[in-house]
């Protein structure tokens, strides 16, 4: 099947995906609009109930940090800030796409650990590179959501995805030229469009669909990188399964964009390992409301 044909078939598969909660398609408007008001995105997440217990959860455990615990969602933008609250909101509800059972044979509970570490680790990196703390959990939301063309394969064409599983599995071709090669497409650009299709920001988009093509230019590569990064640092460390084994070194832009390698930038963040275990909370609370 040519290139164009397959491209047309599986990203048909998009149309299919679920919509965000109508709770996060408004919190959306609300942070995309610069005349709306902190009070009119308080009152959007106190609409959603559950929403707003698992984002006080979640601001409130160990993994986020804050200084004090809060009780309300007006306290926690406050503290926490509008970005940061979106971002969790956003998280939250992707997460809840994720199917419990797939014909593809992913362990999606792996996959989500991946997924988060990646979160993790892409978050640290910003605030590594010096990105205010306001904007950190952009990289978070990048890192979190990079993997999720899979996701479209594994929730509707499963059938066709476990042989490229099983390929990848066995090395020593990383998974996206696998998808590329048998199916004409692979999940970083599917991923990409998914981005687009909910309406999320171009530059998260470009990040998703970049995320293998460290040399690509564009106003979304300072994300792409701590994507990059985390990706292959999550897989050094064994933390969770996206279906790829195959650990990538760093190319010469990654190399100048951190100034280290690999090991080099692994064996530089602060605990690691620890962080990535605090993410574990994360899951668990989102593992338990599914």
């Amino acid at each position: 099947m040519a290139r164009d044909e397959c491209l047309k078939r599986y990203t048909r598969l998009i149309d299919r995906m679920p919509g965000f909660p109508a709770s996060v398609q408004r919190i959306l408007e609300l942070t995309a609009n610069p005349d709306s008001s902190p009070g009119e995105l308080v009152a959007a997440l106190e609409r959603d109930p559950v929403i707003t217990v698992r984002v006080l959860k979640l601001v409130n455990s160990p993994w986020f940090g804050l200084a004090r615990p809060v009780s309300s969602v007006r306290q926690a933008m406050v503290i926490a800030g509008l970005n940061t609250l979106r971002n969790l909101a956003l998280s939250i509800a992707a997460v809840g796409m994720l199917p419990t059972r797939n014909d593809a044979g992913m362990d999606t509970g792996r996959f989500l650990e991946h997924s988060l570490g990646v979160a993790t680790i892409a978050r640290l990196l910003a605030r590594r590179l010096g990105v205010p703390e306001s904007e950190n959990t952009d990289h978070f939301v990048a890192g979190l959501l990079h993997d999720f063309g899979k996701i479209v394969l594994i929730r509707h064409a499963g059938e066709d995805y476990a042989p490229v599983l099983a390929a990848a599995a066995a090395g020593p071709v990383p998974l996206h030229r696998e998808e590329a090669r048998r199916l004409g497409v692979d999940h970083a650009e599917l991923g990409g469009l998914l981005i687009e299709h909910w309406g999320l920001p171009a530059t998260l988009a470009g990040a998703v669909r970049y995320h293998h093509v460290p040399d690509h230019d564009g106003d979304w590569s300072l994300l792409r990188d701590t994507v990059f990064a985390a990706n292959q640092i999550v897989r050094h460390l064994d933390f969770g399964d996206s279906g790829n084994p195959v650990i990538e070194p760093f190319p010469r832009p990654i190399r100048e964009r951190f100034g280290a390698d690999l090991a080099e930038l692994t064996e530089a963040l602060d605990d690691p390992g620890a962080e990535l275990e605090a993410t574990r909370l994360f899951m668990q609370s989102e593992e338990d409301s599914r």
